[in-house]
């Protein structure tokens, strides 16, 4: 699977570096700000439009797959979960459209494409949960061909909209996105979905509300709040150096999100459904280790070549944006460490350790945030890379502590 997500992977990059060196010479920083800003919205809708329930499919999928009688239930829950969520979201943002733009964009002029979000949400909830039982089944080369086939066409619409619409083309093309990824997904896997899926059975009941109702909490704090401070975050650099160091971030953000979302296909794919399998500390200290064996000098390695060619990178891809190359170490450094800390924190959502979860995410922003404006007031925008940095080093130890704290108490019951 790691070799599969790889190919994948380096196609998505060398598709990615072509579209991000575009954008960098159409809209420049500013504009790579605003569309950073999208981004952070379009993942905070995924998981409000899907009530955050996307881990618990996986989780449930993966665990009753036999069990027809359980999956109808999961998936009767989820339609009532994703129509409630979908009218909810639909609404607020048509009737909050033009406060959204002013906050996020700092104009009204894009009070369109928060209508336009509205109109997209359906296909948000329902591309993320039927990705969600996709994931579950762990179909991994459907769903890397899945997930190719949508990126090449989304970036195809970006240039081609960007191209004859600038900015606003650009912005379009990332909003209706999730409507390409949705249409994909359905026309390779509609065969399977309806195996697994008896549409005809569902029924507007929550017999598994309470199992879900952890995940959508989880969600909450993990996508939703991590979004919500990215975009402050913006807002705050915006707001005391300029628009231009804001956008000078973002593009750091992206070349970061463009390697590390190999990990997150490694993470939904496998760790999750792995350690839903796992109930004692052994079995789950060798699959860390193994996990960590097979990833860790991966992504090290991949790390290094980026920092030492970092300029190759800078001006390739965004080649005007000066200011850049102080901000790869203290990234990098960060994407490490929050690698090893994520895979542990995946324990948290296979065995449903709620409490644990949101104290290590709140934790986690909470020190994202205060040491980001204090950094900022000292070394610029480069003290943001290195909150980055520090808050994981702290998440990392804290996480550590409480996975193994878990096993100790089910030890102590056992016995």
């Amino acid at each position: 699977m790691t070799s599969l997500n790889a190919g994948v992977i380096g196609v998505r990059l060398f598709i990615s570096l072509f579209i991000q060196r575009l954008l960098a010479e159409i809209v420049g920083e500013a504009g790579i700000a605003k569309i950073g800003s999208l981004r952070n919205l379009l993942e905070m809708l995924s998981s409000f439009a899907s009530v955050g329930i996307f881990s618990g499919v996986v989780k449930y999928v993966a665990e009753y797959q036999e069990d027809k009688e359980q999956l109808q239930k999961l998936f009767s829950t989820t339609l009532v979960f994703t129509v409630v969520g979908t009218i909810v979201v639909s609404i607020t943002l048509f009737l909050s459209s033009t406060y959204l733009s002013v906050t996020i964009f700092d104009s009204n002029q894009y009070v369109y494409l928060i209508k336009l979000l509205a109109v997209v949400v359906p296909f948000i909830s329902m591309y993320r949960i039927f990705n969600g039982v996709v994931n579950g089944l762990s179909r991994y080369k459907k769903l890397a061909g899945i997930d190719l086939f949508s990126y090449i066409l989304s970036a195809a619409l970006t240039v081609i909209l960007l191209l004859t619409n600038n900015i606003d083309g650009a912005l379009v093309a990332i909003a209706i996105t999730p409507a390409l990824q949705f249409f994909v997904l359905l026309y390779i896997f509609i065969k399977v979905l309806r195996e697994y899926v008896q549409f005809s059975k569902l029924k507007f009941q929550v017999p598994m509300a309470k199992g879900l109702l952890a995940f959508s909490l989880m969600s909450f704090f993990s996508t939703v709040l991590l979004n919500y401070v990215e975009i402050d975050i913006r807002v705050m650099i915006q707001n005391r150096i300029n628009f231009e160091e804001a956008g000078i971030w973002t593009a750091m953000t992206n070349i970061s999100k463009n390697y590390m979302v190999f990990s997150s296909a490694i993470f939904s794919l496998y760790v999750l459904p792995k350690f839903a399998s796992i109930y004692n500390k052994r079995d789950f200290k060798a699959e860390l280790l193994n996990i960590y064996k097979t990833l860790l000098p991966l992504f090290g390695i991949g790390m290094l070549l980026v920092y030492f060619l970092r300029d190759y990178v800078i001006m390739i891809i965004y080649p005007d944006f000066h200011g850049m190359e102080s901000l790869f170490k203290w990234q990098l450094l960060g994407d490490f460490v929050r690698l090893a800390a994520l895979v542990l924190g995946y324990q948290f959502l296979a065995k449903k350790m709620v409490r644990n979860f949101i104290f290590s995410e709140i934790l986690s922003l909470a020190l994202y945030y205060g040491f980001s404006y204090y950094l900022t007031g000292i070394y610029g925008v480069e003290g943001v890379v290195m909150a980055h940095f520090l808050r994981y080093v702290i998440y990392f130890i804290v996480v550590l502590y409480l996975v193994f704290r878990y096993f100790k108490k089910q030890q102590q019951i056992t016995d």
